[in-house]
């Protein structure tokens, strides 16, 4: 079985705005990145992202980034669940998935983000961690949609 899935949700924003509020290290620390982001979103570029829930900062590999249109990202697999194992007993891997990230412009000035991740091992381990990260990734689009259409944190708190 190929483990992989795709997460939508729409944000009564312009594309320009939403896509700039994952792009800019600052905006995507405001809302997801509970630990911080280090580095801007830019093809070729290897940024950081910390997590409170999650320890220690990760290296996140920028393949393609089109201004307003994608942003393709490969970071290393870890398999397991933090949330029912704790972050100490999720097991980093020697492999690699890919996320997929897609803006498209909507009427009336709204954008729907698509996020897509792929590339787990077919592993009891492997399946954990896609639905963990699924669950992230939805959480994402929610906190992001507080965040870029009321300036709301929905994570501040929520972990730590």
């Amino acid at each position: 079985m190929e483990l992989k899935f795709k997460v939508s949700g729409r944000i009564s924003k312009p594309v320009e705005e939403v896509f700039e509020a994952v792009a800019d290290p600052k905006q995507l620390s405001g809302y997801f990145t509970t630990g911080g982001a280090r580095g801007r979103l830019e093809t070729g570029a290897t940024v950081t992202w910390d997590f409170h829930d999650f320890p220690g900062a990760f290296p996140v590999h920028v393949v393609r980034l089109e201004k307003n249109r994608e942003i393709v990202l490969r970071w290393a697999a870890h398999e397991g669940n933090a949330a029912e194992q704790g972050p100490e007993k999720v097991t980093p891997t020697d492999y690699f998935t890919t996320v997929t990230m897609t803006f498209e412009p909507l009427e009336g000035n709204r954008t729907l983000v698509t996020i897509a991740e792929e590339g787990w091992k077919d592993t009891p381990g492997g399946l954990t961690a896609s639905y963990g990260n699924c669950q992230g990734w939805s959480q994402m689009l929610c906190a992001m949609k507080a965040y870029v259409e009321y300036g709301i944190n929905l994570r501040e708190g929520m972990y730590k």
